[in-house]
């Protein structure tokens, strides 16, 4: 699953374009699917699923009914950094699971557009507007328009909602500075690391330690650096993991040794 840029077409053909093996995943297993999440696409209804406490941003999520109907969820990322969220890693990774369609640019006002175009900057970046009438409005309105806080309580409400079972972090190769070529001084890095493990808020201590980054930061230190919300931190008091290290059992490679240090 994934939720492919500004289209609500097959995830195989944006797959094709990206260059991916397409028929050797197909052959890998038995009832291999695909689905793009980025709006209905292939399901017939969303599904809601509904905060069971009190929630950062919205007090209820409408996804694709995919997500309703995975047993166990595996979040597959890279280890680099993020401009408005200090890094991307499991739990950031799922941002893409809020549909476009709703919570997009060009999603409609009273329901849904199932075709979107758009990414979700006005809604979830900017808090421009809401999203469709279809999903609850957010909580706290007018508190705040900063990508860095509003997109790093999203994704931490995600990881109570929609929890992630196992985490697997790339950082085979690379980039640092950023989460993409669009950033001013983003480059390429080989760390030469894969970070797995069973809970999100632990893997991506875990990770952002490997970066050689507090993963206990607060705002404005590094990687935090636009006044961002520690997004760890956040799903951390929502009682998903610890980013505490010394509460974590890391086997294979120690932090020390598997150091590649982002920034210096």
């Amino acid at each position: 699953m994934e939720s492919s840029w500004a289209t609500a077409g097959p995830l195989e053909d944006v797959m094709l374009d990206s260059g991916w093996n397409v028929r050797s995943l197909l052959a890998a297993a038995p009832g291999v699917e695909f689905e793009n999440t980025n709006a209905l696409c292939k399901r017939k209804q969303y599904a809601r699923f509904k905060f069971p406490g009190t929630a950062y941003m919205y007090p209820e999520y409408v996804l694709n009914q995919a997500y309703e109907e995975t047993d166990v969820f595996v979040s597959l990322a890279k280890l680099k950094q993020h401009a408005d969220c200090g890094v991307t890693l499991s739990i950031k990774n799922c941002f893409g699971c809020v549909p476009a369609s709703i919570y997009g640019d060009d999603a409609g006002i009273d329901e849904p557009n199932e075709n979107p175009k758009q990414g979700r900057l006005a809604v979830v970046h900017q808090a421009k507007r809401q999203p469709s009438k279809i999903a609850p409005p957010e909580l706290h309105p007018g508190t705040s328009n900063t990508a860095g806080v509003r997109v790093s309580r999203v994704v931490a409400d995600l990881t109570v909602v929609r929890p992630i079972h196992l985490a697997i972090i790339d950082g085979v190769e690379s980039m640092a500075g950023g989460e993409g070529p669009w950033i001013r001084g983003v480059r390429p890095v080989a760390p030469g690391v894969l970070i797995a493990g069973m809970n999100p808020v632990c893997t991506d201590a875990v990770s952002t330690a490997v970066m050689g980054f507090n993963p206990r930061a607060g705002k404005g230190e590094a990687p935090f650096y636009r006044n961002a919300d520690n997004t760890l931190m956040l799903a951390e008091a929502h009682g998903v993991g610890t980013t505490d290290l010394k509460r974590i059992e890391v086997r294979g490679v120690p932090i020390e040794k598997a150091l590649f240090r982002f920034v210096g």
